[in-house]
């Protein structure tokens, strides 16, 4: 499974089956470059303009918005599960729907703009991730405090920042220094724009992931 970081909260995944995108940003609202991608599918968390450009992304994709429970599109089984934008439930910033599942074996879980821990049913169904794509920016999402609760939770082989502040970016979020405070240095792996990885590799390749673009 080769995954490849478009900066912001907007990945992609590429494997033997159909190419998802999830988040997608315009980049010119962001004062980031714009993501250069085609899929087959596009995921979006929540309806938020820095989330849902789906019109950014190349290819005859199917997009879908904010789905809760499990469904299949384009021949990918994934599942929804409900969550929130702020820890008043969604009174502030409304939904964020968190996105899980697998490709070439690897079970895959995008928390989207995550404001605050979920459920204790959603929190169990995580177990089997093996990568959580977390957001770590705080001003507009989880606060960090209890992002390391939730990641200890559920526990994951590899964790991704995302959603953090970059050179340009406009939002006044967090730089990725705040959340490496939580983090043990020696659990941290660098892998650029793109990894290549397969099952096999996960739990050699275990840490904190950090995407450069």
């Amino acid at each position: 499974m080769e995954v490849i970081w478009h900066g912001h909260s907007c990945f992609e995944f590429r494997g033997d089956g159909p190419t998802v995108v999830l988040d997608p940003h315009d980049g010119k609202s962001l004062g980031i470059k714009p993501p250069v991608c085609s899929a087959d599918i596009v995921l979006m968390t929540h309806g938020h303009s820095d989330h849902s450009a789906s019109r950014v992304v190349r290819g005859n994709h199917e997009d879908v918005l904010g789905r809760n429970g499990a469904f299949e599109v384009k021949g990918l089984t994934a599942t929804g599960y409900p969550s929130f934008h702020d820890e008043e439930e969604g009174a502030e910033r409304g939904l964020n729907t968190i996105y899980k599942f697998e490709m070439e074996g690897i079970v895959v879980c995008h928390c989207g703009d995550l404001g605050d821990i979920p459920s204790q049913d959603v929190v169990d169904a995580l177990e089997d991730v093996d990568i959580l794509f977390v957001p770590v920016g705080e001003t507009y999402t989880i606060k960090l405090d209890k992002l390391d609760r939730f990641i200890k939770m559920v526990d994951p082989k590899i964790i991704v920042p995302m959603h953090y502040r970059v050179g340009g970016l406009t939002l006044p979020i967090f730089t990725i220094d705040e959340f490496l405070k939580y983090v043990d240095d020696d659990s941290v792996i660098y892998v650029g724009n793109e990894v290549d990885i397969t099952l096999d590799d996960v739990s050699e390749f275990m840490g904190c992931w950090i995407f450069d673009r």
